[in-house]
């Protein structure tokens, strides 16, 4: 049985927001309107993505370019 979409961003979101470039995981949607991973990049170089996977436990993963963020 496949873990649910919010299971899985909470299992991975850590090891993911470790990585150099990458500022918030999330849940929204891919670009056919399916329920994805949503993973924040400050920008979009080649390396960040390659290190990104393209799923995560049968869930699909979207790279969105979101700058850099700030708390106010």
């Amino acid at each position: 049985m496949t873990a649910s979409i919010e299971e899985t961003r909470a299992r991975h979101a850590h090891r993911l927001l470790e990585l150099p470039g990458v500022v918030s995981v999330g849940i929204g949607r891919d670009d056919d309107g399916r329920p994805a991973i949503v993973v924040g990049v400050a920008a979009a170089p080649p390396e960040i993505r390659a290190r990104l996977p393209q799923a995560l436990e049968g869930h699909p993963v979207v790279t969105r370019v979101s700058g850099t963020l700030a708390a106010r």
